[in-house]
């Protein structure tokens, strides 16, 4: 899952990013709200990060806005200001939730969670397919009951094939979850981590099949027993 992070402070914007990201995310972090805005018209993020002092604006600026256009994106306000009005317009403005400046990066992670897990979110129940489950909170992949050991691309390549079970999933799709603004994949990236994947699968005995859809995308079918 790919995450929005729009913080100023380059210290604390890094520190969030890796906290993130060693639990799976992929974060983009921006420092202005031009920046975000961009952003925001380009790529379509499962969540959003966002502190309000920003150098060229309030952050609550852009959350008006988001929630004007009617957008539907989850958003967590992270700033200093600690006050009950500060919070009361933070989410009258339309955050989904608000967590104050010092703060633990467990807490924020589980807070990024439970917001992901509400109603029409991106993180939820468990996904099945044939013998394949996928705990998108824990991230853990079992076959059979069985724990299976993938790397992060690979968990976000079947997360997105396994959510679309039957439907392809466009290769550009793949792409835009896999890598933020900031990576630099190698050749032919996803058609790797989807080998890999399908790979570890057929190893496994998993009753699932990866088909490629030749210059398309991918999809994942459950294999009739």
């Amino acid at each position: 899952m790919r995450l929005l992070l729009l913080e100023d402070e380059w210290r604390l914007a890094e520190a969030v990013s890796e906290g993130l990201g060693r639990a799976g995310f992929v974060v983009d972090a921006l420092d202005t709200v031009q920046a975000a805005e961009q952003a925001l018209q380009t790529v379509r993020f499962d969540a959003l990060i966002l502190d309000l002092g920003l150098p060229d604006g309030d952050g609550l600026t852009l959350l008006h806005g988001l929630r004007r256009r009617d957008s539907e994106l989850p958003v967590l306000i992270l700033t200093a200001r600690d006050t009950v009005e500060d919070r009361v317009v933070g989410l009258d403005r339309g955050a989904d939730d608000y967590l104050v400046k010092p703060f633990a990066m467990a807490e924020l992670l589980a807070r990024v969670k439970a917001m992901l897990r509400r109603p029409g979110a991106a993180l939820g129940k468990v996904l099945t397919a044939g013998n394949l489950s996928f705990d998108s909170i824990g991230r853990e992949v079992r076959i059979a009951d069985r724990h299976v050991d993938l790397c992060r691309q690979e968990l976000a390549v079947l997360e997105q094939l396994m959510r679309r079970l039957g439907r392809v999933v466009p290769r550009a799709v793949l792409e835009e979850k896999l890598y933020g603004f900031d990576s630099e994949p190698a050749s032919n990236p996803v058609p790797v981590h989807v080998h890999h994947l399908r790979r570890r699968l057929e190893e496994k005995g998993a009753s699932v099949r990866v088909h490629t859809i030749r210059g398309i995308g991918y999809l994942l079918t459950e294999v009739d027993s």
